[in-house]
């Protein structure tokens, strides 16, 4: 396993209803606690690996309506604890959140490095990574069949 946290914005870059936050590593369980102040609602929900639980997300010096979903190891894509910060997608809710992350002491992902971290530990093999760097970069619906279906296994 790494050593460090990384963090990254999971879904496209922008305005949107919905933004994905994910960090993957150690210390990303502790970056949960320290960013999200969980609702009274009370225990979250779980199931063996995962977790769920409603709160707000610290952003700046606001508090943020958001969802934590947390995927313990080994059952994570990574196969590291994982922790996906959900919530609304105004650009600077974005940057503020991954700001916060990266004082929390996570990292920035490189481009594909989650990935990268599910090939190192056996999740996925390098047909199935090569197939998802594809599908990432597909620029049509055709490209993204194609890759869909090597990803299957096509």
């Amino acid at each position: 396993m790494r050593a460090d946290t990384i963090v990254a914005l999971s879904t496209p870059p922008g305005a949107s209803r919905l933004a994905v936050v994910r960090a993957s590593g150690p210390g990303s369980l502790a970056l949960a606690d320290r960013r999200l102040v969980p609702d009274d609602a009370g225990a979250p929900g779980t199931t063996p690996g995962f977790a769920y639980r409603s709160g707000r997300v610290r952003a700046g010096d606001l508090l943020v309506p958001a969802a934590l979903y947390v995927m313990r190891a080994p059952r994570s894509y990574t196969r590291e604890d994982v922790v996906e910060f959900h919530f609304p997608g105004a650009v600077p809710l974005v940057r503020l959140v991954l700001e916060g992350a990266l004082a929390s002491g996570a990292r920035s992902a490189r481009p594909g490095e989650f990935t990268r971290r599910a090939f190192r530990s056996g999740r996925i093999d390098l047909a199935q990574a090569e197939a998802i760097a594809s599908l990432v970069r597909a620029g049509d619906e055709s490209a993204r069949r194609r890759s869909a279906a090597a990803l299957a296994g096509g």
